[in-house]
Parts: structure tokens; C-alpha cells; sequence
């Protein structure tokens, strides 16, 4: 029972990791509290519901059209809002205030679309295979290594591309970046996208596996806040680490517990780290100036 339930935690660590990965690429970057993220992820589940079943789309193109238009979406927001606010040198703030407000324009505009009740993408009991008296599905199986994919993708491009270098430097100091010639209007665009992106994945394995509601997006933004703390603010290895971390811990409170004492733990573990390594794992000591 123990290892069933820790396989599962490793499983849901990637999705939150990726995820996590996803929130920090744009946060370390702009400083922006993306609480609008917690939409797009909603956003891309619904889209992949729309691709694959009303338009009765194959799964890879359906995924194809779906990370196109969570980018698009995320696009959206950060040229229709962040952007103009950041030009006209808004506090954080305010920034952080309106996308609590398109966070919650998407979310009831989906509810109203396609109403509050739980969509399933896939029928039937989903296939598993056995190892011993571990049981792991096929969408576990499919979750894990896409996850792995992106996540091991994602922090090679970060590592070993221009763009990755970039960003990294964006992320230690955007003003002596904008100083040696880096258009950093243009990188927030291609950052939003790569955001996106990583969200829209681990919304769409989730959604195909257990289905969703319009609330979906909130669960997956917290503990992403959570990976990113416990990993290390401000290192995009962090929420990987983190997210391992979660998804283990939340299997093994179910295991000893239940699920309704999952949120609980999971904030019990932030508090801790607030008060005893408020830099996560990895994350680096900062002095404040």
C-alpha cells in the first residue's frame, strides 16, 4: 500500500512540478504574482475538451491546437494587461490585483460556456499495468514521462540556448539586462508563451485522466506556489524539487490520514519553511538593501 501510494506521489510531484516550473519561469522573471495562471491552466483543459471531444480531434492534435491557443491566451493577457501596466509603472500590487480580476472573468466565463459541472474527457475505466501489488494506469504512466519530458526539456533550454541565457539573466537583474541591449518587452511575450505552455500540459494529462470543473486551476496554483517556495524562490530547478516533494507528502497523508487532511499538510509544510528556510532548499540567502 505504501509503495502504491508513493508511486502516485511521484506521479502527481511531475504534474506539479511542471506546473510549478511553468509559475516560476514568469514570476522569477517579471516579479508578478500570475494568479491568472490558475485560469490558463483551467482555460487549457477546456480547450483540449473542446479539440477532442466536441470537435472530435485525434489526442496529438487535439494537444497541438490546445497548446497553441493556452499560449495565445496567455499572449492575450500579458499584451492586454500586464504589459500596459508595467509601462505605466504600476506597483506590483495593482498588477497582482487585476489578475485576481481576469482570473476570475475566465473562470465564470468558462462556467457559463460550459457550465459548473465535472466534464470527462476519457470514458471508462482507464488500463493499468502491475508490478507486484502496485497498480499503475496508463495515464500515470503517460502523466509521469511527458511531465519528465517537458521538465528535463525545459531546463536544457533554459541551460544550453541563448534565450535560456537570457532569461536567467533577466531573472538576476532586468535592469542591468535592459541596459546591455536585451528588449525585455519582447522576452515577457516569448515568456508568457513558454508559461503557457508548461501549464497547458499537466492540465491537459489531468483533465484526460480524472476530468475537470471550472475550479480546477486554484488547487494546481497553490501548490505550485508551494513547489516554489520549499524548492528555492528564484531557481527554476526549485519547484521541481518542491513538487516532488508535494506530491510524495500529499500520498502519504492520504495513506495515513485522508484527503481532506491534504490542503492542511501541504500548508502546515509552507508554514515551516516560512519560518525555519524561508529560501527553500536550493533557493540562495539575500540580503536585503
Amino acid at each position: 500500500m505504501l509503495f502504491q501510494l508513493l508511486i502516485n506521489g511521484i506521479v502527481k510531484g511531475a504534474l506539479i512540478a511542471l506546473a510549478g516550473l511553468g509559475f516560476a519561469l514568469y514570476y522569477n522573471t517579471t516579479r508578478i504574482f500570475h494568479i491568472a495562471y490558475a485560469a490558463i491552466y483551467t482555460s487549457a483543459a477546456y480547450f483540449f475538451f473542446s479539440f477532442y471531444r466536441l470537435f472530435d480531434q485525434h489526442w496529438l492534435p487535439a494537444f497541438l491546437f490546445t497548446a497553441i491557443a493556452t499560449m495565445i491566451l496567455g499572449l492575450v493577457i500579458e499584451g492586454l494587461v500586464y504589459r500596459p501596466l508595467s509601462r505605466r509603472h504600476s506597483s506590483l500590487n495593482i498588477i497582482l490585483v487585476a489578475s485576481i480580476g481576469l482570473m476570475i472573468v475566465i473562470v465564470n466565463l468558462i462556467a457559463m460556456l460550459y457550465g459548473n459541472e465535472v466534464k470527462v474527457i476519457v470514458q471508462g475505466i482507464s488500463p493499468s499495468v502491475s508490478f507486484g501489488d502496485m497498480i499503475i494506469t496508463i495515464p500515470q504512466i503517460y502523466q509521469l514521462f511527458i511531465s519528465l519530458f517537458f521538465i528535463i526539456s525545459a531546463l536544457l533550454f533554459l541551460k544550453l540556448t541563448r534565450w535560456g541565457k537570457i532569461t536567467r539573466a533577466i531573472r538576476d537583474d532586468d535592469q542591468l539586462s535592459m541596459a546591455m541591449g536585451v528588449n525585455i518587452w519582447k522576452m515577457r511575450f516569448s515568456l508568457m508563451a513558454a508559461s503557457s505552455l508548461l501549464v497547458a500540459v499537466p492540465s491537459v494529462l489531468t483533465a484526460s485522466d480524472v476530468g475537470m470543473d471550472p475550479f480546477v486551476g486554484m488547487p494546481i496554483l497553490l501548490s505550485s506556489v508551494v513547489a516554489i517556495i520549499i524548492g528555492g524562490i528564484g531557481r527554476f530547478e526549485g519547484p521541481i524539487i518542491g513538487g516532488f516533494i508535494l506530491g510524495i507528502l500529499q500520498a502519504l497523508v492520504v495513506w495515513q490520514f485522508s484527503t481532506r487532511w491534504v490542503e492542511a499538510a501541504t500548508f502546515a509544510l509552507l508554514i515551516l519553511f516560512l519560518l525555519f528556510r524561508p529560501h527553500g532548499f536550493i533557493g540562495e540567502r539575500r540580503r536585503e538593501v
